[in-house]
């Protein structure tokens, strides 16, 4: 057995994987503390945009981290407004301002960051517009609605010289660091095969009617660049996920998240071929994505990971709802949220390395310890310049692989796919779905 990972210090995992390489890049040259206007001993200034659910917990984070402080709050419900507003102000005794357009706050000199918990198709243009403003950025997954937006983010980080976290926590976890470490230092052999799962017990989310826009909240500013629709009452404030006009579905919204473990392990970045089978099978409702999907991904290099998502049967893979399993040439690593195990060829446990802090692996909201460490990295990455852990050209390249399932599934043809700059490769109907229609005057701009 080897020693419980929460007793090993992560800054020797962060300084030792960083030195190997394995998964902490820099972001595109920039000096991490560049356009920080405050001193290494002053608090990172943070606005939070989109607070309902992952933004909560993102807000009470930077509102508990040690060195950064929310000064505004920033959401379209008026309601889940004043609600977020009170908690952070408990937790940091002082009192946030609290706004319902995000734009506000780019006017403001006094904040260095953007925090954007608000839902797939505000990501991009959000990201964008705050690069521009000269904020630095912690962006939840995936990194964008759609393969173009993703493109243009990266793009507008390089040009505007800021800092730009994905919020794929685990790779600031010091038990993922470790064993990705391991891996790539020939602990199972040459890695191979990923398979990587998400397995939950979703209701249906019905039929909806039309109805009239709630008093608090403000409709058209939360459509955003989205096309505009009249208002249902099953669309807000979660089910947009499962909608094309703002979500990613299944794939990007818990995917994106292993499937980055699998590719971060394997040392791949885009793949030659991308296939997907499934469906919405468990419930005939306004669900427009997959409950049930199987990806597959094959690389250059001769490796594979294959995703399998079942979003309304909550059988668990391996007694896990969700995880990631390493398959090599002398064993293989199972990994999830709590740790790790390590078998050699003949199915014999030879490590067992789990925390003693237990993840619910299927909260919606996603508040541990990850997400505090990750936010940690993100407020040192401008602060004192320790490299990001999560840079966006490397969760834009995570998050394309889920919209390519998207696309592969949607058009039901094996996708051929540039290894070298993801891009699709002779299937005009796929590429359409390359990027998206605006609303008028909406359309990000890098």
């Amino acid at each position: 057995m080897e020693p419980n990972a929460s007793s090993i210090d992560r800054r020797s995992f962060l300084k030792a994987a960083s030195a190997a390489g394995v998964g902490l890049w820099a972001s595109g040259g920039l000096s991490p503390a560049y356009g920080y206007r405050g001193s290494p001993n002053e608090r990172l200034r943070v606005a939070v945009m989109g607070v309902n659910g992952r933004g909560e917990v993102l807000a009470k984070s930077f509102a508990t981290a040690q060195d950064s402080e929310v000064v505004y709050i920033v959401d379209v419900d008026t309601q889940v407004l004043a609600k977020v507003v009170g908690a952070v102000e408990e937790l940091q005794e002082k009192k946030p301002e609290g706004v319902v357009d995000y734009r506000r706050t780019l006017d403001d000199r006094n904040v260095d960051a953007l925090v954007i918990a608000a839902p797939d198709h505000w990501h991009a243009l959000a990201t964008i517009n705050g690069l521009k403003a000269g904020k630095h950025v912690y962006v939840e997954k995936p990194a964008a609605h759609n393969p173009a937006e993703g493109e243009l983010m990266v793009a507008a980080q390089r040009k505007y010289d800021r800092l730009v976290q994905m919020g794929n926590q685990q790779r600031s976890d010091p038990r993922s660091i470790e064993i990705v470490q391991q891996i790539r230092e020939g602990l199972i052999g040459r890695p191979y095969y990923a398979r990587t799962w998400y397995a939950n017990a979703r209701p249906s989310i019905g039929i909806g009617k039309p109805a009239a826009v709630p008093a608090h909240l403000d409709w058209e500013l939360w459509q955003g660049p989205a096309p505009r629709v009249p208002f249902h009452d099953n669309y807000v404030h979660y089910n947009w996920h499962w909608f094309w006009n703002w979500g990613t579905g299944e794939v990007a919204n818990n995917g994106t998240h292993e499937i980055d473990l699998a590719r971060w392990a394997l040392g791949v970045d885009y793949p030659v071929r991308v296939t997907s089978v499934g469906g919405r099978y468990h419930y005939q409702d306004d669900w427009q994505f997959y409950d049930t999907q199987d990806v597959g991904y094959d690389f250059a290099d001769g490796k594979t990971i294959v995703w399998q998502g079942r979003s309304s049967n909550g059988f668990p893979v391996l007694n896990r709802g969700r995880g990631t399993s390493i398959h090599g040439t002398e064993g293989t690593v199972v990994l999830d949220r709590d740790g790790y195990l390590v078998y050699d060829l003949k199915n014999n446990l030879v490590q067992d390395v789990s925390g003693q802090e237990k993840i619910d692996a299927l909260d919606t909201r996603g508040g541990d310890v990850m997400t505090d460490r990750h936010i940690e990295n993100f407020i040192n990455a401008v602060r004192v310049s320790e490299r990001l852990n999560a840079p966006i050209h490397e969760g834009h390249v995570s998050s394309l692989l889920t919209h390519l399932g998207n696309i592969a599934q949607r058009t039901g043809d094996a996708l051929r796919i540039d290894p070298k700059s993801g891009h699709i490769i002779g299937n005009a109907e796929a590429q359409k779905l390359w990027g998206r229609e605006y609303a008028p005057g909406w359309a990000p701009v890098v």
